[in-house]
């Protein structure tokens, strides 16, 4: 089935085909009609593919909304698209609002707009410690679930956490540096200090350098929102200390700056190490060169269709079963292991929006 393509820069979208006719497509197409043992026996081609695949009962076609802090990031592209095949399985819709800056109040705003248009069910980052706890309780009192995703606040009433376990991947972060650099100065980039979805990462890899006792000196700074931001402020601090011995990232934009700084003063060569989070095309093409020694995969695609699910488990079963926290995991990505991610485009690490079956082949 071929579904709406959208831009990375699109918001407050509705997005999503219902369930049957997903289902309608296929079988017109002849793709699961031989699958069904009951396609002799007088059910039209979409009866029988339905029948085919199992089918929950008749439901309103629910729409979700996802508040988001960065709603044109490109980390977020297999997010949505997470969210939008998840909604094609269940014959839900899901829109995509909130701030392109990390705006706590825009993304407040989003979120009490989501409860007056009585929304089925609200997806959040939860990257600030309070901003979000008494809108979320006002949801919640409304009758309107809540969950949170690539971001949580410990504190904070919503229903579960669906997201990478941020602490300990940082704490992985900073026992990769601990191996990789023997002594000397680090620095951590972070997009938005203190925000949620990337300061427990830092504050993890400070633990983990901490507990080895190595003479390692990390130092934090701030590199902005955007993409651009990022890249012009890590150059900048390269440049203003040329003596680094790694340079690591805590968000995805961050990270993308560091292997294109690494490349342009070709500091692989100069015995500088390097690496961050998540599987931007640049990032995968950088550790494939050399440039940085790894990433850490927090399947972002898994943010929005587990996220999708739960609240969709949540309706169907009048709230009976559903919320549950996803840990969405920890992967180191290194040189030996990239190939994979670099032979196949998907809609699962955002570089395409082919929809296609990736096959694999050898021992797991």
């Amino acid at each position: 089935m071929k579904r709406i393509k959208f831009s990375p820069g699109v918001s407050d979208s509705y997005r999503g085909v219902s369930r049957r006719e997903a289902l309608r497509r296929a079988a017109s197409a002849g793709a699961l009609i031989s699958l069904s043992p009951l396609a002799g026996f007088g059910l039209s081609s979409a009866e029988a593919a339905e029948e085919a695949l199992g089918k929950f009962p008749k439901h309103p076609q629910w729409k979700f909304v996802f508040v988001n802090h960065v709603t044109t990031n490109p980390f977020f592209v297999p997010t949505r698209y997470g969210a939008e095949d998840a909604c094609a399985l269940l014959g839900c819709t899901y829109q995509w609002t909130g701030s392109e800056k990390s705006i706590a109040t825009d993304m407040v705003n989003a979120l009490n707009t989501g409860v007056s248009a009585k929304a089925d069910g609200i997806a959040v980052c939860l990257v600030d410690l309070t901003a979000f706890n008494d809108p979320v309780e006002k949801a919640l009192a409304a009758g309107i679930p809540v969950v949170s995703y690539n971001a949580d606040a410990k504190d904070n009433k919503r229903l579960c956490y669906i997201g990478q376990d941020l602490f300990l991947s940082g704490k992985g972060l900073g026992q990769r540096i601990v191996e990789l650099v023997g002594e000397g100065e680090v620095v951590g980039f972070i997009a938005t200090p203190g925000q949620l979805n990337i300061q427990p990462r830092l504050d993890g890899a400070k633990e983990a350098i901490k507990e080895s006792g190595k003479k390692i000196t990390l130092n934090e700074v701030a590199t902005g929102p955007t993409v651009n931001e990022e890249l012009s402020r890590i150059q900048a601090y390269f440049t203003g200390h040329p003596d680094l011995k790694g340079m690591f990232a805590v968000d995805a934009g961050s990270t993308e700056g560091v292997a294109k700084t690494m490349a342009a003063n070709k500091l692989r060569e100069k015995g500088v190490h390097a690496g961050g989070f998540d599987l931007l095309p640049t990032t995968l093409d950088a550790i494939k060169k050399g440039d940085l020694d790894f990433t850490i995969d927090q399947q972002p695609y898994l943010q929005g269709f587990y996220t999708v699910m739960v609240l969709f488990m949540y309706k169907i079963s009048g709230g009976l079963t559903g919320p549950s926290d996803i840990n969405t995991g920890l992967k180191f990505v290194t040189k030996t292991s990239v190939d994979p991610y670099l032979g196949s485009q998907s809609r699962y690490e955002g570089s395409s929006a082919e929809e296609k079956v990736i096959t694999r082949s050898g021992p797991i």
